[in-house]
């Protein structure tokens, strides 16, 4: 996927869909400060754990801001989507775990793991994590997202999930590791 960008550019933003630039000013201790920052949606993450296959299912895809650092811009992630639908957080992430994995689960198997903030340097996102256990008669497409997102769906096998995390050559999210460390604290 990654070496099909060609001619990547930046220019400014204009009529922003997702996002809204601003120069937050304030004091502090009395010290008049300001600092850029960006408000964005809140999102919802999912640890999905395959059963008959010992397997975390995980999404590869390309994300410019990466491709910024790296020259590649793909990343391995847990499957995620932002919070932009009249809908509660876990059914959007039933929603999101049917179109980027292809299994339809029920709403009561997802399970809330916790929440935090990401990106705090500029934007203090929430996300919310959840965990689902999922086996193939679940499985209802091939997945891959929605509007030509091409999401590459990654089985990775329960016993390379440590290596994964400390694998410095995989751009990754801080979510992904930390939804790996909560399931090798449970086992």
């Amino acid at each position: 996927m990654a070496d099909q960008i060609k001619d990547f550019k930046l220019k400014p933003l204009e009529n922003a869909k997702f996002i809204d630039t601003s120069l937050a000013t304030y004091e502090q201790e009395g010290i008049k400060k300001s600092w850029e920052v960006v408000q964005a949606h809140d999102s919802v993450a999912i640890l999905i754990y395959h059963k008959e296959k010992e397997s975390f299912i995980l999404v590869k895809q390309f994300r410019p801001a990466v491709y910024l650092n790296n020259e590649n811009g793909m990343t391995v992630e847990l499957c995620a989507g932002i919070v932009d639908k009249d809908l509660s957080l876990v059914e959007i992430a039933k929603e999101e775990i049917e179109e980027e994995c292809g299994y339809l689960v029920p709403l009561q198997s997802i399970e809330r793991i916790t929440s935090f903030h990401t990106s705090v340097g500029f934007a203090g996102s929430r996300q919310t994590l959840y965990f689902v256990e999922v086996d193939e008669s679940m499985k209802v497409s091939e997945g891959g997202g929605v509007d030509h997102e091409q999401i590459e769906v990654v089985f990775l096998p329960v016993d390379q999930a440590k290596n994964l995390i400390y694998d410095e050559s995989i751009a990754k999210t801080p979510g992904l590791m930390f939804a790996f460390m909560w399931w090798l604290e449970k086992q």
